[in-house]
């Protein structure tokens, strides 16, 4: 079954609760000072790699755990990843949060697919969730999005942006997810500008690598793509991302950040000035949407997609100097209507 979801600004409160997140490892948990009976467990997410911290995907996710346990004041649980972890790894985390009563339980992250299928049928009292990624279930709700969408979004503001007619592209992996947001990006661009040459770049080909987890990759990354006259460069590469906007904000050119505004971002408060824009993917808004079906006793089910339309994705306006750059604003409005309203299709690969 495939359904879409309206998140009704949820985007906003989410987005808030999202700077207070910061980085620490293992496994935390959150208690309202209740009696943690398996009755009054609520969300646990576990994160992707990169972490909790990495101001950027998975600190999204939290805000939405943030939101969900401010709101309804029950007991949560957010667990980081381990290096080198296979599979195995992370079945045994879904199930051990499904088993001290969590529900929902969330896996961040498109790496958690085999181990939802696997544990989701052995728990069948508790609704899982999984971001990135699609997995059948009668159980099991699949958050996806538009990051194409908000994708061409960044390459139209890049477009106009750029002096040098120059921009790059920065993928963390090298994978079927990041290629939407790098397909996005570069049709974004040439629609606005056909003369603008775009630089792709991934960091690694499978994430055990580092390409989402690893700044001094995308700094690197990013200082050749300047090299080569870049003046703009985009990056979905989760922790890696940071890189990139350390080597624009040194090298005095334009960022673009994805999944939260990271101009908002206070780990990153010494580079916000060269954060141009963020194009926005509301996990946070999914993951809270979530667990208030569960509170409610209507669980999500199939297919949830979150897109331009439903505020799902979208383009961040926090930087006051986007609206010096002559045009920037009215294209990024005009694109946004076009994809709306179905004229401007965009691709995905």
């Amino acid at each position: 079954m495939r359904l879409t979801s309206k998140l009704t600004r949820v985007a906003v409160g989410v987005a808030s609760l999202a700077l207070a997140a910061t980085a620490c490892g293992g496994t935390s948990s959150e208690n309202d000072g209740g009696g943690g009976s398996k009755e009054d467990l609520g969300l646990a997410i576990a994160y992707d790699i990169g972490g909790k911290g990495d101001q950027s995907f998975n600190d999204a996710a939290y805000a939405g755990l943030a939101k969900a346990k401010d709101e309804f004041g029950y007991k949560t649980a957010d667990v980081e990843p381990t290096e080198g972890e296979t599979d195995a790894d992370k079945e045994q985390r879904l199930a051990s949060l499904a088993r001290q009563g969590y529900n929902p339980v969330i896996g961040v992250g498109f790496a958690y697919g085999p181990a939802m299928k696997a544990v989701a049928a052995k728990y069948p009292d508790t609704t899982f969730g999984i971001v990135d990624s699609v997995v059948e279930g009668d159980n099991v709700t699949s958050l996806v999005f538009a990051e194409e969408q908000a994708s061409y979004l960044a390459g139209v503001a890049a477009a106009k942006a750029t002096k040098t007619k120059t921009v790059g592209f920065v993928g963390g992996v090298d994978i079927p997810l990041i290629h939407k947001f790098q397909a996005g990006f570069e049709q974004g661009v040439k629609d606005t500008d056909a003369k603008v040459k775009v630089i792709p770049q991934y960091l690694t080909q499978t994430a055990e690598e580092g390409g989402f987890s690893s700044p001094d990759k995308g700094k690197a990354a990013a200082e050749g793509q300047i090299e080569k006259k870049a003046d703009v460069v985009y990056q979905a590469a989760g922790l890696s991302g940071q890189g990139v906007i350390e080597a624009a904000a040194k090298a005095k050119v334009w960022a673009i950040g994805v999944d939260s505004d990271q101009y908002q971002q206070e780990a990153l408060a010494a580079y916000k000035d060269y954060i141009l824009t963020s194009a926005l993917k509301d996990v946070g808004g999914a993951v809270y949407a979530l667990a208030k079906s569960v509170q409610e006793d209507k669980p999500l089910t199939g297919t949830q997609v979150f897109d331009l339309k439903e505020d799902g994705v979208g383009l961040s306006e926090s930087n006051p100097k986007m609206a010096e750059v002559p045009g920037l604003t009215d294209a990024v409005a005009k694109a946004k209507e076009g994809i709306i309203d179905g004229s401007i299709k965009v691709r995905t690969e």
